[in-house]
């Protein structure tokens, strides 16, 4: 079983093959009016262009913006402080998914809560919080829960499942955020002077994970409503290239579509029960703040009035800090996201912002666009 998978990925990564889709891409792309500028939303594709060196393949009138990056990268300081709170409360265990244990709030990390002698663990599936919760009646389980669409599925799971059992020691800290709205802000650029600025993204890799629970259909809205095309994309490298081969036939066949280069898990309408499961619990927040780019209308969920009992941000709202952070005055992440500037261009890249010591949300994960030029970028 692990060599037939070890050659299933073999095969979306094999040389020969990418070379090839650069050369149907360079030919393709001698026919183009004008340069085109792609963004991967997602963090996930971002890892993969600098890992396997793709600009460096590509001919240099295709070129990449780098999306929000993932829940880490997008996570503002804000709600990191709250994490850092909940875990300092008397009888707290508080539980996250693993990639939040580095990144920094105004306290400090949930790295630094833990040596500060908070009770902070890390779990793969949310549903181990049923475990933690049934071994320590006496405490009282948070799980901060963050992701896109992908895990959203997961903590509504856990709650339909702490409902049922009538578990009453688990409570939830939602930071679910959702894709389109980011992509229509990433458009529309609402908070940037119009006469000084120049929209660059000519078209979207869609991220394949995401789409398998939201369908492709989340999408429609972008080649019909703004004229920019869309290809979701699985995450290995030939995905990448052949996602990137049929947004170029576009451009030179004159469409504007939303196409699927993942059909291997992705469909029209996705995972429906998933969809169920989740419109079930949650509903939109008027604002939640995405670190880098502020304030996005309809972009984040919250727990249903229905289910406050469960509501960290109501049941301990006492306690947590209130106001907004503002990103360092000299980090540009917010014009990285939007294609304006690129890591190296800021004064923070590589000296006083590392991987080690993140100051802007593009470096806080590796799947951020300036910790993957930190990483990669000596092949680009």
């Amino acid at each position: 079983m692990g060599l037939e998978l070890k050659n299933l990925y073999d095969d979306f990564r094999d040389a020969d093959t990418i070379k090839a889709y650069a050369k149907i891409i360079k030919e393709d792309a001698a026919k183009l009016k004008n340069s085109i500028n792609i963004m991967e939303v997602c963090g996930g594709h971002t890892h993969t262009i600098m890992k396997y060196g793709l600009p460096q393949l590509l001919p240099s009138n295709i070129k990449f913006i780098h999306g929000p990056g993932c829940p880490v990268c997008i996570m503002p300081k804000e709600r990191i402080d709250h994490a850092y709170v909940l875990s300092m409360q008397p009888d707290v265990i508080l539980v996250t998914l693993g990639d939040m244990i580095k990144v920094p709030g105004s306290n400090g990390s949930l790295q630094t809560a833990r040596s500060n002698g908070a009770d902070v663990r890390f779990v793969y599936s949310p549903l181990e919080c049923l475990k933690i919760a049934k071994e320590n009646p006496t405490k009282k389980v948070i799980f901060f829960a963050i992701g896109f669409e992908t895990t959203t599925p997961m903590t509504a799971a856990l709650l339909d499942a702490v409902i049922k059992q009538n578990i009453k020691n688990i409570f939830f800290h939602i930071n679910h955020v959702t894709i389109p709205e980011v992509m229509r802000e990433l458009i529309d650029s609402r908070d940037v002077h119009v006469d000084s600025y120049n929209n660059k993204i000519d078209a979207f890799l869609g991220p394949s994970h995401v789409s398998v629970i939201s369908g492709s259909k989340i999408y429609e809205e972008f080649p019909r409503d703004y004229n920019r095309p869309v290809v979701v994309s699985g995450f290995e490298p030939v995905d990448v290239m052949q996602a990137i081969s049929m947004i170029v036939k576009q451009f030179i066949e004159g469409r504007c579509e939303l196409e699927v280069e993942y059909k291997r898990l992705v469909t029209y309408d996705g995972n429906v029960k998933a969809q169920e499961l989740i419109e079930r619990y949650f509903e939109k927040r008027d604002l939640f703040k995405w670190r880098g780019l502020g304030n996005i209308p309809k972009s984040g969920l919250k727990l249903k009035p229905e289910f406050k009992e469960y509501d960290t941000e109501i049941v301990y709202k006492d306690v947590l800090p209130l106001g907004e952070i503002e990103d360092h005055k000299l980090c540009i992440c917010g014009d990285i996201l939007r294609g304006m500037a690129n890591p190296p261009e800021c004064t923070l890249f590589g000296t006083a912002c590392k991987p080690t010591s993140p100051i802007g949300s593009c470096m806080v994960s590796s799947e951020g666009a300036c910790a993957a030029y930190y990483k990669y970028g000596n092949l680009i």
